[in-house]
């Protein structure tokens, strides 16, 4: 997929977002949708309580200054080809994926015409949002399970297809706090064309059309750059056998730091 493609932004979550301090991330989410010119969807899908976890982003966004944010209740195939639901989304300036299950999102809403229109107004120019479970679906392919607490190996990870808002990555949230480089660099061992992208709780990424993003938050993004691997023993390894892998490239970007995803530079971000 072309990084330019898509004329509006992403925003990236690991989890976690602040919710009662300054709310930097989810802030930013609303300035990005237009403030009080916002008209913020919340799709609830990935969770097993849309409408206790939907009114919780309803009530904080509203907090934020955004305009009569909407919750989405989309739970099947039915509703995910509604027309209200529809029109909700291609009036959208900012549309959030809420945490939960990843595979409910991709399950329910893959190929429907939410998940069109959620594709036309990302063109159109609104940002759309997701953490945590929100944040896994954004790629192409995402990682659905594995282990975080072991050697990185071949059983280390399960993935699926993503959304495939953001092409030739893997998203990884809640990224330090659950140990999950191991899982991150199976991923990238697997696929070295692809960058691994880890994202720490209250922490996330802005993802322009161009193909560059930023840092936001208080704590870090990891990426992961296969692409000059030397060895590797991924092809012959057996499933529980610790892989070997030489010649990585990784960055640690906090808040300030930009990356370029078609150059794979990392930079210090200027606002202009």
């Amino acid at each position: 997929m072309d990084h330019s493609k898509p004329e509006g932004s992403l925003m990236i979550i690991g989890g976690n977002e602040d919710k009662t301090g300054q709310c930097r991330v989810l802030r930013e989410f609303v300035h990005l949708a237009g403030g009080r010119e916002s008209r913020i969807a919340i799709i609830t899908t990935a969770t097993e309580q849309p409408r206790l976890v939907g009114e919780e982003y309803r009530r904080l966004f509203q907090e934020l200054d955004a305009d009569l944010p909407r919750v989405l209740l989309i739970d099947d195939r039915q509703s995910a080809n509604d027309r209200q639901q529809v029109l909700s989304l291609e009036t959208a300036t900012g549309i959030f994926f809420t945490g939960g299950d990843q595979l409910r999102i991709t399950s329910i809403l893959g190929g429907s015409q939410v998940d069109a229109a959620v594709r036309r107004s990302l063109t159109m120019g609104a940002v759309v949002a997701g953490t945590s479970a929100g944040a896994s679906v954004m790629s192409e392919t995402m990682i659905v399970g594995g282990h975080s607490n072991d050697s990185p190996k071949k059983s280390s990870l399960s993935m699926a297809h993503g959304m495939g808002f953001l092409g030739e990555v893997v998203i990884d949230q809640h990224f330090a706090q659950r140990g999950r480089i191991n899982r991150l660099l199976s991923a990238v061992a697997q696929n070295p064309h692809i960058l691994g992208i880890g994202i720490d709780e209250d922490t996330a990424i802005v993802v322009a059309p161009g193909g560059k993003f930023r840092v936001i938050g208080s704590q870090t993004v990891t990426v992961i750059d296969g692409k000059n691997i030397v060895h590797s023993n991924i092809s012959e390894s057996t499933q529980s056998e610790p892989l070997a892998i030489t010649n990585v490239i990784l960055h640690i970007l906090p808040d300030g730091f930009g990356f370029d995803l078609k150059r794979r530079h990392p930079h210090i971000y200027q606002e202009h």
